[in-house]
């Protein structure tokens, strides 16, 4: 709209009319955002909520957000992703490997208690 040169109302009315018919809406773009963001580049909660906070996203959308991601899923997907990882690393070295797991996990955004649950489950396996 800045593009435009509209006048403030303009810009105004435009706005009302789009959030009137539900094409601006926070609640579902942060659902969206969580789902897609969760399913397809594995985030996990933490990094999804300092992103969407990131973005200006109210406290009450980011928590409705997150009620879209489904607990077993969450925790199938950092088993499954650590595993992965686990197979790629090189380091002889328990304590290394454990560290380079969880630093990566932490990237992703996982909660460090059920990082570490995870880490000590699958090395010590």
């Amino acid at each position: 709209m800045k593009e435009y040169k509209l006048i403030p109302e303009a810009r105004e009315l435009i706005l009302l009319d789009l959030m009137k018919d539900n094409f601006l809406n926070e609640e579902r773009f942060a659902k969206s955002f969580a789902r897609g963001k969760f399913r397809i580049k594995k985030w996990g909660k933490q990094r999804i909520v300092r992103e969407l906070k990131f973005k200006d996203i109210s406290t009450y959308n980011i928590k409705s957000a997150l009620k879209e991601i489904d607990d077993e899923e969450y925790h199938t997907t950092i088993y499954r992703i650590t595993e992965n990882r686990n197979a790629v690393i090189s380091e002889s070295n328990i304590h290394k490997r454990k560290q380079k797991l969880t630093g990566f996990l932490m990237r992703k955004g996982f909660e460090s208690e059920l990082i570490y649950k995870v880490v000590n489950e699958i090395i010590s396996a």
